[in-house]
């Protein structure tokens, strides 16, 4: 959806007009424009003697953003839930929450392409979405501050200044904008890259008939003669970052492209466009529509991760901590899936020749290796240890393979149980944070 930007530009273009010797006058200037741009909610941002300071928000408590609606929305309650992070929201219509688990953590609810604006601006701290959404509206405070630069230029040249835009024009000319000087992915780390839920992938589509009926690869529909500038090939998206720069990189010139948001598939069918951009799960519903994908069409592979705002992290209190507690449930929690405890009785002469046993087999070596300890019980009046008890961690398609080659080498009283936890010495994306963070 398009949505309107007013700015107010005013102040002096002395300084502008002092270095052309034709121009000997100056004087005020104010312009008022619009923009019409794909998206909001640009961090605000204040040039004063040339340096860009961002408006600092004046709260202490850490804000998580989470998915509003839809299938995402409901993955990511679960996931936090099965961490015991359950979201408490006292109204449904309401768009903050807590998990009282974290003190001082406010979750929002919002739109995923907000979520990732507002992590840039500054007033989300922590967020979960699709990394298609952090490739695509991470990236909106650079194209949109090149859109401004380019208007401002338009404007030089409608006072027939020729003199090449540079930063302290801007300040000259006192422009009080909402927009990004930095790059957006720059502002943003993601954390978890691989959150294991909401696997998709944004795809190229065209159709499999008329002139696309033979093409199967980016390079043969980059090689068709038919996109010249008069009859370009029209591009359907809601990616209007990711679909042109995609474009670009694969050779295509002469291309145009059409916002939409729904229902992308009929438009081919329907003569709007010839080919679309869009999010593919199984790829049924293009199939469905007569559409396919083509050989190096895919753009991004994407998931479910967590991201935090690079600002958040170094100068808002608590962010550091709670983004570490996240960091080890969500990671404790994703390595346990699928994972099962077997516990067994063996046996042995000593937990060495026991260990000697369980090793010889391929599917029981678990995490590091086997844990063996005596089993005691009382014969005879006296403590003996004629048994050993194992615990080893098996992976669920191993599972019944496991407990065959258990039971062939004397198991006995198998016990199984799923895992909900395994915690590391220490996370290693938590390393890998502070790394980035230079901590």
């Amino acid at each position: 959806m398009s949505v309107m930007q007013t700015f107010f530009l005013q102040g002096s273009v002395s300084t502008l007009l002092s270095s052309h010797s034709s121009v000997t006058s100056c004087r005020k200037v104010s312009v008022k424009f619009a923009v019409s741009c794909c998206s909001a909610a640009y961090p605000m941002n204040v040039v004063v003697n040339g340096n860009v300071e961002k408006t600092p928000s004046d709260r202490n408590e850490v804000r998580l953003g989470l998915p509003s609606k839809g299938r995402m929305a409901a993955d990511t309650l679960d996931l936090l839930k099965d961490c015991q992070l359950s979201v408490r929201q006292v109204n449904p219509r309401q768009y903050v929450a807590e998990i009282p688990q974290i003190s001082n953590l406010e979750v929002w609810f919002q739109r995923p392409k907000d979520i990732v604006r507002k992590l840039v601006s500054g007033d989300l701290d922590l967020g979960i979405v699709g990394l298609d959404t952090v490739y695509e509206f991470g990236q909106i405070a650079t194209t949109f501050t090149t859109l401004l630069l380019l208007l401002v230029s338009k404007i030089c040249d409608v006072l027939r200044v020729k003199a090449k835009l540079h930063e302290k024009y801007a300040c000259d000319l006192g422009i009080f904008v909402h927009a990004g000087l930095q790059n957006g992915d720059e502002d943003l780390i993601i954390v978890h890259d691989a959150l294991d839920y909401g696997d998709c992938r944004l795809s190229l589509a065209i159709p499999k008939y008329g002139i696309f009926e033979n093409v199967n690869s980016m390079k043969e529909l980059a090689e068709m003669p038919q996109w010249t500038p008069e009859r370009p090939l029209r591009v359907a998206t809601g990616f209007t970052y990711m679909g042109p720069k995609f474009m670009k990189e694969n050779g295509l010139k002469h291309v145009t492209f059409s916002t939409a948001d729904g229902a992308l598939e009929a438009a081919p069918a329907m003569g709007i466009a010839d080919a679309i951009v869009d999010l593919v799960s199984s790829g049924t519903t293009l199939r469905e529509n007569n559409l396919k994908e083509i050989e190096g069409g895919v753009i991004v592979q994407s998931q479910a991760v967590l991201v935090a705002g690079r600002k958040s992290l170094m100068q808002r209190k608590g962010v550091l901590d709670i983004t570490h507690e996240m960091l080890e449930r969500l990671e404790a929690h994703l390595r346990a899936v699928g994972q099962f405890t077997v516990t067994a009785n063996m046996r042995g002469s000593s937990a060495e020749e026991v260990a000697e046993r369980i090793l010889s087999q391929t599917s029981l070596s678990g995490l590091q290796g086997p844990t063996i300890s005596p089993v005691f019980c009382k014969r005879d009046g006296r403590v003996t240890a004629d048994y050993f008890a194992i615990v080893i961690c098996v992976p669920k398609k191993a599972l019944y393979k496991s407990v065959q080659q258990l039971r062939a080498i004397g198991g006995s009283g198998v016990l199984i149980s799923p895992l909900t936890y395994i915690f590391d010495e220490e996370t290693p994306r938590w390393r890998q944070l502070l790394s980035t963070l230079g901590l």
